[in-house]
């Protein structure tokens, strides 16, 4: 009742509020560690809200949290990360981040179900490589990337990356990096214990995020990109072709010079038999 009524002088800020959101739902296994998520409908369009919990609403270092979030993500843009579009008062759950639409199945609830499939997978080595490439380009600060953040929205099964960032930097450091790198590694892993398919080589990928040792895992998301893709070995094809052509151009250049080494030896041999005169039909080279 107590929250029901801090927000009753709201309300009456926003008369119109009531008519252009309806269906408002909490969606519990959404929630972040601060916020409350939900999904609802803004003049009949789907979109989902980010808001704080109740406890941290009235506190002003959380406000000035959310609005500073708000700002860092309102001008990015990528297939697969969730898109802000507002940052408003909603009747009966406060001020929120509006982001589009992405309802479906988290990744947790896919992998508690065992229902992660191979094309889950194949989104998780593709799309969230690209989303975490994209923070990464972006100098995003962001909360661990784990299952709870992953999204398959429910139409076509897309994955959408919603714990984007908080804060951005002028660069980010290799810890930053590293840290998203063994992360993915985690979560990679976690998928592939719960999919009925054997993917080894996605296996020794996440085992090389996840090292203990740092300085052991890749570097950046494009490593990983590469890694899956296997273009490690594709450059030995590519070094070993090169070495090739080198070694074809050391004989024929080896060649040339005997060639021109016999010639000079066939010269000489008739000067030294005409006593220095040139024959008048020339030489026979």
């Amino acid at each position: 009742m107590a929250e029901e009524n801090d927000q009753q002088p709201m309300q009456a800020q926003h008369p119109d509020s009531c008519d252009k959101w309806t269906e408002i739902e909490h969606l519990p296994e959404w929630d972040e560690e601060y916020y409350d998520v939900y999904t609802a409908k803004k003049y009949g369009k789907w979109v989902m809200l980010k808001t704080l919990k109740p406890e941290y609403r009235d506190k002003p270092d959380f406000q000035a949290m959310i609005e500073k979030e708000f700002e860092v993500r309102y001008n990015l843009a990528g297939p697969h990360i969730v898109m802000i579009n507002d940052y408003e008062y909603v009747p009966g759950v406060g001020m929120s981040i509006i982001t589009d639409d992405v309802y479906g199945d988290s990744l947790r609830k896919l992998i508690n179900e065992k229902r992660v499939t191979a094309q889950h997978i194949d989104k998780l080595k593709h799309q969230l490589v690209d989303a975490m490439e994209y923070i990464q380009n972006n100098h995003l600060v962001h909360h661990p990337i784990r299952p709870e953040a992953i999204i398959f929205t429910e139409n076509i099964g897309n994955l959408k990356l919603i714990d984007v960032g908080f804060d951005q930097k002028s660069r980010l450091s290799h810890g930053d990096t590293s840290r998203d790198i063994y992360d993915y590694g985690v979560t990679l892993t976690e998928a592939l214990n719960a999919c009925s398919d054997e993917f080894p080589q996605l296996r020794r990928v996440a085992k090389k995020c996840t090292n203990p040792d740092p300085a052991k895992r890749y570097r950046t998301a494009q490593d990983i990109h590469l890694a899956i893709e296997n273009r490690q070995s594709h450059n030995l094809m590519i070094w070993l072709a090169a070495f090739l052509v080198a070694m074809i151009a050391i004989l024929w250049i080896t060649s040339h010079y005997h060639h021109k080494s016999d010639t000079q030896d066939t010269v000489e041999r008739i000067i030294d038999q005409t006593d220095g005169a040139l024959p008048a039909e020339g030489l026979p080279l």
